[in-house]
């Protein structure tokens, strides 16, 4: 498998990653996401590791932390084969210390990560949300020496908005601290939202891209059709008000100019939708989740071949949206006729081209 830089980084990872919150099922959210057990996800995992996907990528807060227990038995004996990720921020206790990315919260959190993974460190290290309630000093100064203890080996983050990411790189800078090389974001051909404010920040910044929710929550597997109910089975039943939100018209639109490309390649509608994201500036790495083995290689399926630069364009028409102010002046090209993203300023190395 293909490997990208992750971000201005040294740090290689696979180009389809692992999302592991199918890991455990415990929960209203994380049981209608999966309950994959230890067993099933060793096969899993050996079976990424045969395919050479090597990044997996969890949360303490997924089922209540044994998504991280799960993923640290399953590759038990082969850590030095594995990127190892995870995420903390949310809320996971009811304590007054139980949320955020204050000093006392993420050394308790990392520590307890760390156990339930099986591992001295973590290769990659997420926050989970941005915690406005804490300085952004005391959050940076505590992740450079989590750093330097040798318990993290690289930083990113996860739903920021593009000031709270600037913001903080901008911070790291001026104290010489370590910097968020990533960015776990949603990204995908009916949530194209990133490429607005994050992704030229991330050109600007090195900040490689780490997609989530590829297939828009679930609505891009090729089951969803216009004016039908959701299909029998589909985690949609019971978290579709909890996802993103999607235009209708849009997803529909997305729907029928895949189904052509589907036809013209004789890939699968997911497939297609991940291979399309690989194609993106910035995009390091594309997480898959899978609630079984058949999903899996479905999934690993979007890498080995590549759409054409026309079917890319369709693709792009069919999801294309109006840009929000103040953005929308740049992409009509209203303001300057340079692109709005300067793809030349990022290094080949660090995301795909477009």
């Amino acid at each position: 498998m293909e490997t990208r830089f992750l971000g201005r980084s040294g740090l290689k990872v696979s180009a389809l990653g692992f999302g592991a919150g199918t890991f455990g099922g415990k929960g209203p959210l994380f049981s209608a996401w999966g309950n994959t057990d230890v067993t099933e996800a060793r096969r899993m995992i050996d079976l990424s590791l045969d395919a050479g996907l090597t990044f997996f990528d969890t949360a303490d807060v997924y089922s209540d932390g044994a998504s991280e227990s799960i993923l640290g038995e399953a590759p038990r004996g082969r850590r030095d084969r594995v990127i190892l990720s995870s995420k903390t921020g949310l809320r996971l206790g009811e304590g007054a210390n139980d949320a955020g990315t204050s000093r006392l919260r993420l050394l308790k959190a990392v520590d307890a990560s760390l156990k339930r993974l099986g591992t001295d460190y973590l290769d990659l290290l997420q926050l989970h949300a941005f915690d406005a309630m804490t300085p952004i000093e005391e959050t940076l100064s505590t992740l450079d020496d989590l750093v330097r203890a040798g318990k993290v080996r690289y930083l990113g983050v996860s739903n920021f908005s593009g000031w709270q990411l600037m913001e903080s790189l901008g911070i790291a800078d001026r104290h010489g601290w370590s910097r968020y090389i990533a960015n776990q974001t949603y990204y995908s051909l009916i949530g194209r939202d990133y490429e607005w404010e994050l992704m030229p920040l991330g050109i600007d910044q090195g900040v490689g891209a780490v997609v989530w929710s590829p297939l828009g929550w679930g609505r891009l597997t090729g089951k969803l059709r216009r004016d039908q109910p959701f299909p029998a089975g589909s985690r949609l039943h019971d978290t579709a008000d909890i996802g993103p939100p999607v235009d209708e018209q849009c997803l529909f639109r997305v729907i029928d100019a895949l189904d052509i490309v589907a036809e013209e390649t004789g890939k699968s509608i997911p497939q297609i939708a991940i291979n399309w994201l690989l194609q993106r500036p910035t995009v390091s790495t594309v997480l898959i989740g899978a609630r079984n083995e058949e999903q899996l290689r479905q999934n690993l399926g979007a890498i080995g071949w590549q759409l054409t630069a026309d079917q890319i364009a369709r693709l792009d028409a069919a999801s294309a949206m109006e840009a929000p102010y103040p953005y929308y002046p740049y992409w009509r090209g209203q303001f300057s006729e340079r692109s709005p993203l300067p793809v030349q300023a990022f290094p080949p190395h660090a995301g795909a081209a477009p």
